[in-house]
């Protein structure tokens, strides 16, 4: 079974998917069970990933890799790795999650609703086990359809203006990076006398500096618009206010994590010297990030725009770990993105209750709804002081590894960093005081339910998770901090071998010293970096 685990994985969703095209959609009961079976058996599935991985080992594992188009060299190469098994096993929940939030909220052509769900999962977990540069692109490009149609269809008023901008911002990063796939392909098979699009087999092949100056760029716009990064970022909110509830929930939770996992899986073992000489752009984009999506975030009157700010600011935090490059950092990234994923996806599902009882997210149309609905408002109360970070949440651990990692990095980036901590305490805390206290002085409000039993069933397993890496961290970063040393490890080697005829190590402000650390440069390892076996 570890052979194909992945591929069970991978594909269980799609394989479910097929079975709903023969139920009649009559039968939408029937429908909405079988989907929601088949989601959370994939999660079940899962679950063998995170039981049965082993924290010491730095490679892949569950690898399978069978010749699919060997003409054209070509693969099918899947495997997982600490950095990529939180991110498979995040999907799998929340879409588990997902499904069963859209139970009652979807009330028209469901079975085409759940099958968009379904499909959208397969292309999903499809981006973070492929190992082959090809079956990448083939899983990134399939995962916009299901949701084309997820917010096209479903969605709000403006859903086809939404749709039509995610696509063509999605689009125009994604054919930038298949002409660097394929740019890629060709230096390979220059160096080995092979063409392959084997991820493994690339990283072995030199870049020239100049050619990893453009490549970089063409893997970074696709990655920074999936962020999405300043000044990116325009289509996102956009897309969260018209999608619907389950819609939202897998775009913040899933499909933002896909930008910053290439940075982490491509961008810096690929092309490491642009990478670091990159480095101080990115993060002056990433503060810009945490900054201005916060301050709009504030200035919000329909709290699921407010939510969708918040995810630019929270990413950018995500962007800022990456780009400090010492392992503290990474990690907090990688974290950090489980943890947006859990705290944002809560918020929108909180969100989408609300909206099914009241039928508006104005938060002016609220007031004193603690009163009426305590459990909801008790729920919401722990996702938003998990998102703003508070200690004993989740939200805390990546944030103050983050932080950490950057002020070895670089004090002022951090700083600035900092800076997002209060902001987004500010917006969350005012817009919850807001709704839940003060007058109740909106009729329609007294007659609001509290959350029903299936709702609770939707939030509980989240809120356990929020407290779990919050109180016990250890079981996450243990087994990603062996990959995260390899990367960086092989990355520093990398640099040095593209950067040797540079005797200054000069890189756009900072130079990278082994012996040494100083205020300023890029930090590469640990203060006492482990051995790597």
């Amino acid at each position: 079974m570890e052979q194909n685990i992945l591929t069970i994985i991978t594909f269980l969703p799609l394989v479910g998917a097929f079975v709903l095209l023969f139920v009649n959609r009559v039968f939408t009961s029937t429908v909405k069970t079988v989907a929601f079976l088949v989601s959370l058996l994939n999660f079940l599935f899962s679950l063998y990933l995170y039981f049965n991985f082993d924290p010491e080992l730095s490679a892949m594992q569950f690898e399978i890799n069978l010749p699919w188009i060997e003409s054209l060299g070509i693969s099918y190469h899947l495997g997982i790795d600490g950095i990529s098994l939180f991110l498979v096993l995040l999907t799998t929940f929340l879409a588990c999650i997902s499904i069963l939030s859209s139970w009652t909220a979807v009330k028209e052509k469901i079975k085409g609703y759940m099958i968009s769900m379904l499909l959208l999962e397969t292309g999903m977990i499809g981006v973070f086990v492929s190992l082959d540069l090809f079956l990448f692109y083939v899983f990134w490009e399939a995962m916009l359809l299901p949701m084309y149609f997820l917010i096209g269809i479903w969605g709000g008023p403006r859903k086809i203006y939404a749709t039509v901008k995610f696509v063509l911002f999605t689009m125009f990063g994604s054919l930038l990076m298949l002409v660097a796939i394929l740019a890629l392909y060709f230096i390979s098979q220059s160096h080995t006398g092979y063409y392959t699009f084997d991820l493994l087999q690339i990283l072995k092949t030199p870049v020239p500096l100049g050619a990893q100056l453009w490549l970089f760029l063409a893997f970074a716009l696709a990655f920074a618009i999936k962020v999405p990064v300043f000044p990116f970022h325009t289509w996102l909110p956009d897309a969260h206010v018209e999608a619907p509830t389950a819609g939202s929930v897998l775009l913040a939770g899933v499909l933002l994590k896909m930008g910053t996992y290439g940075f982490l899986r491509f961008c810096l073992p690929l092309f490491p010297g642009a990478f670091f000489d990159f480095v101080p752009l990115f993060s002056i984009l990433a503060i810009i990030s945490i900054i201005y999506g916060a301050m709009v975030a504030m200035m919000q009157k329909d709290v699921k725009s407010l939510v969708a700010y918040s995810s630019v600011s929270h990413l950018g935090f995500v962007m800022l770990g990456i780009f400090a490059l010492n392992i503290q950092s990474l990690e907090g990234g990688i974290l950090q993105m489980v943890n947006h994923g859990l705290s944002t996806g809560a918020l929108f599902l909180l969100v989408g209750m609300i909206y099914e009882r009241r039928h508006t997210r104005m938060i002016s149309d609220f007031g004193g709804l603690a009163k009426i609905i305590p459990q909801f408002s008790a729920f919401f109360m722990i996702v938003a002081l998990s998102s703003i970070g508070l200690p004993g949440t989740n939200g805390f651990v990546g944030e103050i590894l983050i932080i950490l990692g950057t002020f070895k990095s670089n004090n002022t980036y951090a700083i600035f960093g900092i800076t997002g901590v209060v902001l987004a305490a500010i917006y969350m805390l005012w817009m919850y005081q807001r709704m839940m206290f003060g007058e109740l002085d909106k009729p329609e409000n007294k007659k609001l339910l509290d959350l029903n039993l299936r709702e609770k069933v939707v939030l509980v397993p989240i809120i356990l998770c929020i407290f779990w890496i919050g109180i016990y961290p250890k079981a996450f970063l243990s087994r990603m901090e062996p990959s995260v040393e390899s990367v960086l490890k092989q990355a520093k080697i990398k640099y040095q071998m593209t950067k040797k005829e540079d005797s200054t190590n000069s890189n756009l402000g900072f130079k990278v010293e082994p012996d040494k650390k100083k205020r300023g440069e890029v930090c590469l390892e640990k203060c006492e970096p482990k051995k790597i076996n």
